[in-house]
């Protein structure tokens, strides 16, 4: 793992955020975005991936979102407005006054990332990691389904559907209150919006993933987006070296 900086980043309600950086910080930025109940350290620094990027030469930027790690999880209702993720991550690039960077997403992470392109945010380059079609156009179900891990934290056995997203949850050190606010504030997809925008796009999802729906149908209904596969599960696949070595090879192509 490289070397890496934390600040502390006040959004505009107040809510501080955690940001991670690593790299030159005269490289080419790029954001990276983490997936639900995770944080940046799990998803991009301990297992390589944001190092890879840096010692290619980029800023590697890594905020943690709200009710995630090292960031603020409040309990009041008022702090999860809708979309109130891609709004930390607009105001976040306006603080760091970024107008040339690339995007990554894995997971909610991606979906985000797809949600800000909606609300007119326009990187470089884009990476939609652990992510499909269905998941892009309607997360309600899956929603539901981290409520009711949430609901059945304390009484779910081995052996459930909802028991590894409740122990992961639990490693994670995720405020129960906090991350079910949160689950409520996901606004819906302007998908017909997100299928005419024209930036260079990456598929990049697990060979045997398929939580969030087809990767590969995602790659066909956007505009200039292609399909690329890497070993491993949903969960598995955050920890294997062909995550890392694909972003380093996309982000690359661009320059």
């Amino acid at each position: 793992m490289s070397d890496s900086i934390t600040a502390r980043i006040t959004m505009a309600d107040g809510v501080q955020l955690a940001v991670h950086e690593t790299g030159p910080v005269d490289g080419t930025p790029i954001i990276l975005l983490h997936g639900l109940f995770s944080n940046a350290v799990t998803n991009w620094m301990k297992y390589g991936h944001a190092g890879k990027l840096a010692e290619a030469g980029y800023r590697v930027i890594m905020p943690e979102f709200r009710a995630h790690g090292e960031s603020d999880a409040p309990q009041d209702p008022a702090a999860y407005p809708v979309d109130i993720l891609a709004q930390d991550i607009l105001h976040l690039v306006d603080i760091l006054a970024l107008d040339d960077f690339d995007l990554a997403g894995f997971s909610l992470g991606a979906r985000t990332a797809a949600k800000l392109l909606t609300m007119g945010l326009r990187p470089r380059r884009l990476v939609l990691s652990g992510m499909g079609w269905e998941g892009i156009q309607g997360w309600g179900n899956r929603r539901q389904f981290f409520i009711d891990a949430i609901d059945k934290r304390d009484n779910v056995k081995r052996g459930d559907p909802h028991f590894f997203a409740v122990a992961f949850m639990k490693t994670q050190g995720i405020d129960p209150i906090a991350a079910r606010l949160l689950l409520n504030s996901f606004g819906d997809m302007d998908v017909e919006a997100l299928t005419e925008i024209d930036v260079p796009t990456m598929i990049l999802c697990g060979k045997d993933d398929q939580d969030n729906g087809s990767a590969p149908l995602l790659a066909q209904n956007l505009m200039q987006a292609h399909y690329a596969e890497i070993p491993g599960t949903h969960m598995s696949s955050v920890t294997e070296g062909a995550l890392g070595d694909a972003l380093v090879q996309f982000f690359g192509s661009g320059h």
